[in-house]
């Protein structure tokens, strides 16, 4: 048994369909929706956004996940994270999980940046304690000393997601979960986040990683998942997944 196979299984996704319903006719307010709901009047359309996907992930190992717009990539990581619940199949993670899925998910836009730290070191499962040791860190990473005292709903995206990345990986997971928000920042934050996940994956961290630019994934990760219309169509080494993406874009 070789090394890779020998590590312990930290991901283990098993035949999960993720249904959604969707409504077949266009309700422009609540009250409507209400009438409609009561009349038995609205008619829903099941969407599968998920179809029978299997993802098998070990401790340090970081993986890739494409696919077009709306092929599932963002509704698998919300099930990994335990935000959705599969239809069918069934999801085991082992570890603490660090999820950086939607851009603001986790900050109060009332509450100040030194506010919203404290509240996402909490829903990440550390103490006040802990974040209070780390605060200086954080907001060295995130470069926002000047508007620490600002409500989070001032900040632009780019600001936002270099606040959660901070957060996320200042508190150490076991895995981290991105999911393209990396994309709102400048180049060179993108460079700094790179190194550091380059940093935490040589520490043994787990990723699972979803962009839209393949040299990204390649260079990043050691394996990806490529998605379609919810369905896997091919799990592997990043490279020769890349590859194959590519060439099937190329021909469309």
């Amino acid at each position: 048994m070789g090394e890779t196979s020998s590590r312990q299984l930290v991901v283990d996704v098993k035949d999960v369909t993720v249904r959604f319903n969707l409504a077949n006719q266009k309700v422009d307010n609540l009250k409507e929706y209400v009438i409609k709901m009561l009349k038995r009047e609205l008619m829903f359309q099941e969407f599968l956004a998920l179809k029978d996907v299997s993802l098998q992930v070990r401790k340090g190992e970081a993986w890739g996940i494409i696919g077009t717009n709306g092929s599932g990539k963002s509704t698998l990581l919300k099930v990994i994270s335990g935000i959705l619940k599969p239809y069918k199949g069934s999801v085991d993670v082992k570890g603490s999980i660090a999820p950086l899925i939607e851009l603001g998910a986790g900050f109060d836009g009332d509450m100040t940046a030194r506010e919203n730290i404290f509240l996402n070191g909490c829903v990440l499962g550390h103490s006040e304690k802990y974040m209070k040791e780390h605060f200086d860190e954080i907001v060295d990473f995130a470069e926002l000393w000047d508007f620490l005292d600002s409500p989070i709903k001032n900040y632009s995206s780019g600001m936002k997601a270099r606040l959660g990345f901070a957060v996320a990986t200042t508190v150490k997971p076991q895995i981290l979960i991105v999911d393209e928000i990396l994309a709102v920042g400048d180049y060179k934050f993108r460079k700094k986040c790179e190194k550091r996940m380059n940093e935490m994956l040589s520490n043994g961290v787990t990723l699972l990683y979803v962009s839209h630019s393949l040299n990204d994934i390649k260079n990043m990760c050691s394996h990806a998942l490529w998605l379609d219309k919810g369905s896997v169509v091919m799990q592997g080494k990043a490279d020769g997944v890349c590859e194959a993406y590519l060439e099937a874009q190329e021909s469309n």
